[in-house]
C-alpha cells in the first residue's frame, strides 16, 4: 500500500506539522525524529506508547507506524488494574514515553525507551510504503463497560480508508491547520486529530488542555479546523453571549466537527445564532474508526451523523436481524456496518470477533439509529443502555435528552429505563437543574417532552443531580446511573 505518511517524504521539509504549545516540529524535523525512534524498534514487533497529550506521543507513534510496529496507546489515567489486563492481553516488547516521565508499577518490568524529538537520525526514513495493508497498525482498548477492556486490532487499511474518506466529505487539505484539545489514546484524538492531519501534509496545533481561550487564540491565529466533544462544545456555548473574540474565531473556521458523542440540538442552536455556523457530527467507534459524517458540502442538519462515507456500507436491522427495507425517519434499528474502515478482530478474543460479526460480514456495532429517507442518521442511543422499551413502542432516550435539555431549568440530562409491571420500561430523566434552588418537576418537563415528541416518550420519573457522571470523552456513563 502507499505510504500513510507522504509528506514526510514527498512535501516541504519546512511546513509546520506538529505545535504542542510552544514546542513544535516541522515536517523535516518530524521525519528525522521520527527515523531517530524508529532505528531503536527494529527488534520490536508491538510497543505500548504512554500516550500523554505531548510531542513525544504523536513522535513516538509516527515511528511505530513508519516501522511496521504494532502501537498499543495507553490512557495515562487508566488504574493499575486495567494498565496490568491490558499489558497482560498485549505483550508489547517496549513502552515508549517522555524522558522523565513517571511511570506506574505495572510498567515496571517493561523495557522502556525515552522518546527525544529533538533527535536527528543521520539516515532514511523506514519505507513503509512495503507494508501489507492488512498489517496491525493500533490494538485500541474499548471502554470495558461489560467486562475487561478488549483489545480492537485496527489495520493499516482502516486508517488509510477512513482518513481518506474524511478528506473527500470535508474537503481535508493540506492547508488545513487543526486545533484540539482531545487526549491522544483513542480514535478521535490520535487517529483523527495527529494522524489525519499528517496524512494530509497539514498541521495540528494541540492545546493540551481544552480552553475557550486557547481556541479563540489558535482560530484567530490560521487555524481552519476544530475537532471537540459535546462537553467542549457545550462550554463553548455557554461561552459565547460574553466572548465576542470566541463567536469572531469559531465563524471564521472553515469546520467546527463535534464526535464521539451525540451534540445537543441546543447547543447547535446556541452556536449557530452566535457566530452563524453549523457544527457538523461524524459517527465512529473504535472498531470502525469512521462510518458516516455530515459533509462539508452537505446539509448540517442538527440532531444527525450524516451520510455514509465513501466506501462504508451501512444499513439498519430488525431485532431478529432482518434489514429494514425502507427509510422514514422513524423506524428505529441497530446500525450494521460494512467496508474497508473496519478492524479485523479483537486482540485473543476469537469468541468476541464472532459474535461482533454476521456471517456475511457486517459489524454489529449495538448503536440504535433512524435513517432519513435521503440517507441521513440519527443515532438514538446504545442497544445496551439507550433503548427503551415502553408500552409496545421502541423509543431512544437520545431524542428525549434534548428535549429536555431545551427547557430553561435543565443544565444537563440523561434518560434511561427501569423496570415497570405494566409499561415493561418505564422512562427516567436524570436532570441536572440549571437552579439547583429551584429544581423543575415531574409534570413540568413530562408536558415539556410530551408537548416536543409524543405523550408515550415522556418520562415517568425525574430524579436530580449535583452533576452527571462522565468518562474521559465526556460520555455520560449510564451505567454508573442505573447502579448508582
Amino acid at each position: 500500500m502507499s505510504s500513510l505518511f507522504p509528506a514526510l517524504t514527498d512535501g516541504p521539509a519546512d511546513r509546520p506539522a506538529l505545535r504542542f504549545g510552544e514546542r513544535s516540529l516541522t515536517y523535516g524535523e518530524l521525519a528525522a525524529a521520527a527515523g531517530a525512534v524508529a532505528g531503536g524498534l527494529t527488534e520490536a514487533r508491538r510497543v505500548a506508547v504512554w500516550a500523554t497529550p505531548a510531542l513525544e506521543t504523536a513522535v513516538s507513534v509516527t515511528a511505530a507506524l513508519l516501522a511496521g510496529v504494532t502501537v498499543v496507546p495507553l490512557n495515562p489515567k487508566s488504574g493499575g488494574k486495567e494498565l496490568g489486563h491490558i499489558l497482560t492481553d498485549s505483550a508489547p516488547d517496549l513502552v515508549l514515553t517522555a524522558p522523565g516521565e513517571d511511570l506506574p508499577a505495572p510498567l515496571d518490568g517493561l523495557p522502556r525507551l525515552d522518546v527525544d524529538p529533538s533527535l536527528r537520525a543521520p539516515g532514511a526514513l523506514p519505507d513503509d510504503r512495503a507494508r501489507n495493508a492488512e498489517d496491525p497498525a493500533l490494538i485500541v482498548y474499548t471502554s470495558g463497560t461489560t467486562g475487561p477492556p478488549k483489545g480492537a486490532v485496527v489495520p493499516r487499511r482502516a486508517i488509510a480508508a477512513t482518513l481518506d474518506a474524511l478528506a473527500d466529505a470535508w474537503r481535508w487539505t493540506g492547508e488545513d491547520v487543526l486545533v484540539h484539545g482531545l487526549p491522544l489514546f483513542h480514535v478521535h484524538g490520535l487517529v483523527l486529530g495527529i494522524l489525519g492531519p499528517l496524512r494530509r501534509g497539514g498541521s495540528v496545533r494541540h492545546l493540551g488542555r481544552f480552553t475557550g481561550e486557547g481556541v479563540t487564540r489558535e482560530l484567530n491565529d490560521g487555524a481552519t479546523m476544530l475537532f471537540g466533544v459535546p462537553t467542549m462544545y457545550h462550554r463553548l456555548a455557554e461561552a459565547l453571549p460574553d466572548g465576542p473574540e470566541l463567536a469572531k474565531a469559531l465563524a471564521g473556521a472553515r469546520l467546527l466537527v463535534s464526535g464521539s458523542a451525540a451534540l445537543p440540538v441546543h447547543d447547535h442552536e446556541r452556536i449557530t445564532a452566535a457566530t452563524g455556523r453549523r457544527v457538523i457530527e461524524r459517527y465512529g467507534m473504535t472498531e470502525t474508526l469512521m462510518n458516516t459524517s455530515v459533509r462539508a458540502d452537505g446539509e448540517a442538519r442538527p440532531g444527525t451523523v450524516g451520510v455514509p462515507l465513501p466506501g462504508v456500507e451501512l444499513r439498519l436491522v430488525e431485532e431478529d436481524g432482518s434489514p429494514i427495507a425502507s427509510y422514514d425517519g422513524e423506524t428505529v434499528g441497530e446500525i450494521q456496518v460494512r467496508g474497508p474502515n473496519l478492524f479485523t478482530e479483537y486482540l485473543n478474543r476469537p469468541d468476541a470477533t464472532a459474535a461482533a460479526f454476521t456471517a456475511d460480514g457486517w459489524f454489529r456495532t449495538g448503536d440504535m439509529a433512524v435513517r432519513d429517507p435521503d440517507g441521513y442518521v440519527r443515532i438514538v442511543g446504545r442497544k445496551a443502555t439507550d433503548l427503551i422499551k415502553s408500552g409496545g413502542y421502541k423509543i431512544g432516550a437520545g431524542e428525549i435528552e434534548n428535549a429536555l435539555l431545551e427547557h430553561p431549568g435543565v443544565r444537563e440530562a440523561a434518560v434511561t429505563g427501569e423496570p415497570d409491571a405494566d409499561l415493561g420500561e418505564r422512562i427516567v430523566a436524570w436532570v441536572v437543574p440549571a437552579d439547583p434552588q429551584s429544581p423543575p418537576g415531574l409534570e413540568e418537563l413530562a408536558g415539556h417532552v410530551a408537548g416536543r415528541l409524543a405523550p408515550h416518550k415522556r418520562p415517568r420519573v425525574v430524579r436530580h443531580l449535583d452533576s452527571l457522571p462522565r468518562n474521559d470523552m465526556g460520555k455520560i456513563m449510564k451505567r454508573a446511573l442505573r447502579h448508582g
